[in-house]
């Protein structure tokens, strides 16, 4: 298997330039961080929910689009997503002008489903992930082109860049944490960062409910989860597949597992102290910091993700609600 490598990266970076945005990095100094954070030298999180479409997928999704033959482009596109996705999906091919096809689950949040079509996508519902997955491949054997939301060059190139403008904004940063759904975005960051810095550090995290990759790096191989039960509908993909988890695997020292309760903690602490509405999977990377990892991190420089956050304010109530109880 290739991996790419930091001329490949360079050159995606340099399609994405001027369409994309460079998001910014914060560092968390400020007080109201104080008890909360653990024992590092410092930690930084960087504000992809800020990027086009509202996270990280856009940048492999546009990729995605540059590389349509005009057949291609006059058939459309497909993609399967719990939200984050389908709406990057849906910007890059209005961008494009090419006509797009998002199949979800019915759980989805609906402000997801509004801004798919609002991006002039049109949306089909399935009962679970897995169906929506199932669709996607269909309708690709039907002549549609795929736009996978985390198989493939295009999508560990996209998130690829964003390792190396992370880099680039915090070379000081060892240890990296990076949420994991199906593997696009680890096994992107995670190739870019130990090209530039080899002695670096990157650890993925998934919720227990939806652990596909930690099953993949426990079984030497992709994995695939009879169900999954999360709260974060964007880190919920059922399967690893060989491209992403073969990269993952050769770039990232380990997966760990947070709970829902755990993301929701992070949740809290984002809307209280920094006052940014994060769905779960926004969360992920600082609960992993705050949970599992919160011993071993001492002395160290960390890096976290916001990958993105698109999640209505009445689905957010429901969450935070239950974290009240």
């Amino acid at each position: 298997m290739s991996f790419p490598n930091l001329q490949a990266i360079d050159a995606a970076a340099k399609q994405l330039d001027g369409v994309l945005i460079q998001t910014p990095i914060l560092p968390l100094e400020s007080s109201r961080w104080a008890g909360v954070l653990p024992d590092c030298a410092s930690v930084t999180v960087k504000l992809e929910l800020f990027q086009q479409a509202g996270s990280f997928k856009a940048r492999g999704a546009y990729l995605g689009m540059t590389q349509l033959d005009p057949v291609q482009r006059a058939a459309g596109v497909v993609a399967a997503s719990g939200g984050n996705h389908a709406l990057a999906v849906s910007w890059a091919a209005q961008a494009a002008g090419v006509e797009a096809l998002i199949c979800m689950p019915r759980s989805v949040d609906p402000s997801r489903i509004a801004g798919c079509e609002g991006l002039g996508a049109t949306v089909q519902l399935f009962d679970t992930m897995a169906d929506a997955f199932a669709a996607m491949n269909a309708y690709a054997d039907a002549g549609r082109t795929l736009m996978h939301p985390f198989e493939g060059a295009h999508m560990t190139l996209g998130a690829a860049t964003l390792g190396v403008e992370y880099h680039a904004q915090a070379p000081q940063i060892d240890t990296y944490v990076v949420p994991v759904g199906g593997g696009g975005l680890i096994s992107g960051m995670a190739c870019a960062i130990r090209q530039l810095h080899p002695n670096a550090t990157v650890i993925g995290v998934e919720p227990f409910g939806a652990d596909s990759m930690y099953r993949s790096f426990e079984a030497g191989a992709p994995a695939t989860l009879d169900q999954v039960d999360t709260i974060a509908d964007s880190l919920s993909a059922p399967y690893a597949l060989p491209y992403s988890f073969g990269i993952a695997r050769a770039y990232a020292e380990r997966i760990v597992r947070i709970t829902d309760d755990q993301m929701r903690q992070a949740m809290d602490h984002y809307q209280r102290i920094l006052r940014i509405t994060a769905e779960p999977a926004c969360a992920a990377s600082l609960a992993a910091v705050l949970g599992p990892l919160r011993d071993e991190l001492r002395d160290r420089h960390v890096g976290i993700i916001a990958c993105g956050s698109n999640v209505s304010l009445t689905r957010y109530a429901a969450l935070m609600g239950d974290l009240a109880q």
